[in-house]
């Protein structure tokens, strides 16, 4: 069994930046890719960024690109999400999740383990 706790979300202005972490704890071992999602009220989740450890290959919501950062703090664990120039339509409740595919997707439905969110205002 896998646990992912997310930490790091707040409030922030426009044009502001945030960084989220995600622990990962139990058989993380068999983990192969893990990414962040998020979701607004009324609207689907969607894949933020990935990681795939092989080779640290990345991959990212086209939109997003360039202003947020998919990354992993060895030492700690976790997976990180660096989040800058953030906009208002940015809010959401941001997810970490991970899968033992072997291969980075942004599809949701591929990814087995899920944190229980963190919340990101942008106002």
């Amino acid at each position: 069994h896998v646990q992912l706790v997310e930490s790091g979300g707040g409030l922030v202005q426009p044009g502001g930046s945030l960084r989220l972490s995600c622990q990962a704890s139990g058989n993380t071992q068999s983990l192969r890719c893990m990414g962040w999602f998020r979701q607004v009220p009324g609207k689907e989740r969607e894949g933020v960024a990935v990681r795939y450890p092989g080779g640290g290959s990345t991959f990212y919501r086209e939109l997003l690109k360039g202003r947020f950062t998919v990354s992993k703090d060895n030492a700690k664990n976790a997976l990180l999400l660096q989040m800058d120039n953030l906009r208002p339509e940015d809010s959401a409740i941001y997810y970490c999740a991970a899968a033992r595919i072997g291969f980075p997707s942004l599809a949701r439905y591929l990814y087995a383990y899920w944190g229980p969110g963190t919340q990101v205002t942008v106002s």
